[in-house]
């Protein structure tokens, strides 16, 4: 069934750009749309020199939240009603501010654990994520508002999951899906429940590793979905 869009959408990208372009592409192809003028109005700002999340998280980094608070009021003037970021680790920068931005964002890392959620029937999953993701504990923070809960990988395991994103970001695909596939198989080893993608390259290299779809979270299907819905009114 298609419908209007009732919204524009502000779209924040560069972070990195890949995952923004995949994020754009699952949004094009799951909006209820028969036309060209059924599809939402996208704003998109997409600056690839915000330095580094994950990095200013840990401190071994320059501090991205100016930047990225500049540029969400910027899509804000522009005329964006709404806004959306597909990178997990941004969150952490944007939740010290996020009240004071003129319009409503929607929350990559609460609807991801929403997703989890449903597709593990309220139990856990494994959660794989930037080591800046890692360390902030937002996810874990948010799940345990809704009553669910992450697994984590072990120090060695986070090495290469942190491996895997840069492989992404460096346009390795091939290396990134062999990285994904050796993890995820270790941990299916320990305790066989889906794993949760807390970071938007990630979804790229589980897609890669030819492993199950219907076993991951994309944190970035996760978005889009939650953008649909309030783009749509649905």
């Amino acid at each position: 069934m298609s419908a209007r869009p009732l919204k524009t959408l502000g779209v924040l990208g560069g972070m990195g750009p890949a995952a923004c372009a995949e994020f754009l592409r699952i949004l094009a192809r799951d909006c209820p749309a028969e036309n060209d003028s059924q599809h939402p109005k996208i704003i998109m700002l997409s600056d690839p020199e915000t330095p580094d999340r994950s990095d200013g998280l840990m401190g071994i980094g320059p501090d991205p939240l100016p930047v990225i608070r500049r540029n969400l009021f910027k899509l804000a003037e522009w005329g964006a009603d709404v806004l959306a970021v597909p990178c997990n680790t941004a969150h952490y920068f944007i939740d010290r501010f996020r009240d004071e931005l003129p319009v409503p964002l929607i929350h990559i890392v609460e609807s991801t654990v929403e997703a989890a959620k449903e597709l593990s029937k309220g139990n856990c999953s494994w959660l794989l994520a930037t080591d800046g993701t890692q360390k902030s504990m937002i996810y874990p923070a948010c799940a345990e508002k809704m009553q669910y809960h992450f697994l984590k990988p072990s120090p060695e395991q986070q090495e290469r999951v942190q491996l895997c994103v840069r492989r992404v970001k460096a346009g390795d695909m091939a290396e990134a899906g062999g990285i994904m596939r050796e993890v995820v198989g270790e941990l299916w080893k320990e305790r066989d429940v889906p794993v949760t993608m807390g970071c938007t390259e990630l979804p790229l290299a589980y897609e890669a590793s030819g492993l199950p779809l219907e076993r991951q979270v994309s944190s970035l299907k996760a978005l889009s979905d939650a953008c649909i819905r309030v783009l749509y009114g649905l």
